[in-house]
């Protein structure tokens, strides 16, 4: 079997990543594939006809989308006619599932073959959206094991092909090295601190964060502190708030520009708002202590809506708390620095935690652009999915 054309459709930069790897498997397999329809700069390069500029999609907030409401409705509409013409062997939507699952639903109701690449997170909150995925494409595809095991409940089609960021990471690191690269001391204890990449996250965590690093270098006079400014305007933020922090000037603190895997890599523990983060912490196998908190409407709003027992990707991929979780009013800096405090001075524990999370790493480096791949080849060939039961923890899963 022969894929002979696919429709791709990305809708930002981290798409266009995933998608440049996708075609570098799809032509390794398939050397004449041809592609069409949205990419960015690295997709172009692998090759594709790209119809619209990558940022055609990349609208954010209610009130942008909205405004641009009748030219994403066209663009959509104009794309649909397009693969219709074009006849793919297979239409695959890449992220973006608010513009992507409505194309793959009426492509698929046109008779064509589709998939949606990078799971929304419908098993967190809006759950009924599943019903309206099933109708919209013929399989998942997954990175992480307990968004193929939700899906396999709810009878969607799905295969779990691992985390192109597991891939990216090594399964050992040299703690060393990092240290040496950001001009840490080779001995005694380093803690990373990453408050987040937006602003209301720096509004929201970073004077509480500062606070629990000054009360923690107060107590433990060797221990280092580095912290990652994911942008410069992260910097500057930052910056201005450790003004306020006259325990942080003595040359306790570094503040580096990105080098945020580095930094982890470096440390001892991790600090951290939830997110990619953490699951980046989690491949670098760092201990490390997730708080977070928002507008109070909006922990409102997420009480309500948001079904899981945890927040942060770790907990979530081991089904069990692995990591501590300080959410809103319990995200004090007594409380944070309590915590990290415990973690520091439990050098077995660290350890075990470690050796845990580079097993979990080892679950999910199973070179996912080659197993997305070979699920679209499935498809297209009307055979079974391959690894489409996956089961609910990433260490449990076969290579």
């Amino acid at each position: 079997m022969t894929i002979r054309r696919v429709f791709l459709v990305a809708g930002e930069l981290s798409g266009d990543i995933l998608g440049a790897g996708l075609m570098r498997a799809l032509k390794a397999r398939h050397p004449g594939v041809a592609f069409r329809g949205i990419g960015g700069p690295r997709m172009i390069a692998e090759g594709i006809d790209s119809r619209f500029p990558l940022e055609t999609l990349s609208v954010m907030g209610l009130v942008e989308v909205l405004r641009h409401l009748p030219g994403l409705v066209r663009v959509r509409r104009e794309l649909k006619r397009d693969a219709l013409v074009w006849q793919p062997d297979i239409m695959v939507g890449i992220d973006a599932p608010d513009f992507n699952l409505g194309l793959e639903r009426q492509l698929r109701e046109a008779g064509l073959t589709t998939a949606h690449y990078v799971s929304p997170s419908v098993w967190a909150w809006r759950q009924g959206r599943v019903k309206g995925i099933s109708r919209a494409v013929d399989a998942m595809l997954t990175f992480l094991p307990f968004e193929a095991a939700f899906y396999v409940r709810h009878q969607v089609p799905v295969a779990f092909v691992g985390h192109p960021l597991a891939d990216e990471l090594p399964l050992e690191n040299d703690r060393a090295a990092a240290r040496a690269e950001l001009g840490l001391p080779a001995g005694g204890q380093v803690l990373a601190v990453l408050p987040g990449s937006r602003a209301n996250e720096i509004r929201f965590l970073g004077a509480t964060f500062l606070a629990a690093v000054e009360r923690l270098c107060e107590v433990r006079p060797g221990l280092r502190v580095v912290i990652p400014a994911a942008t410069p305007q992260r910097r500057t933020e930052l910056e201005a708030l450790m003004a306020g922090y006259p325990g942080l000037q003595e040359g306790r603190l570094i503040l580096v520009d990105g080098q945020a895997r580095e930094a982890m890599v470096a440390a001892d523990a991790v600090l951290l708002a939830s997110g990619t983060a953490a699951l980046e912490a989690m491949l670098c196998h760092r201990a490390m202590l997730v708080a977070y908190r928002m507008a109070p409407m909006t922990h409102w709003l997420a009480k309500r809506l948001v079904k899981t027992e945890w927040i942060s990707l770790p907990n979530l991929i081991a089904r069990e708390a692995l990591v501590p979780e300080l959410i809103q009013d319990a995200a004090s800096p007594e409380a944070i620095t309590s915590g990290l405090g415990e973690m520091l001075d439990d050098d077995a524990g660290r350890a075990a935690l470690e050796a845990r999370f580079a097993g979990m790493h080892a679950g999910l480096q199973r070179d996912a652009s080659r197993r997305a791949a070979e699920a679209i080849e499935a498809l297209v060939a009307g055979q079974p999915l391959p690894a489409s039961v996956a089961p609910a923890r990433a260490d449990e899963v076969a290579p």
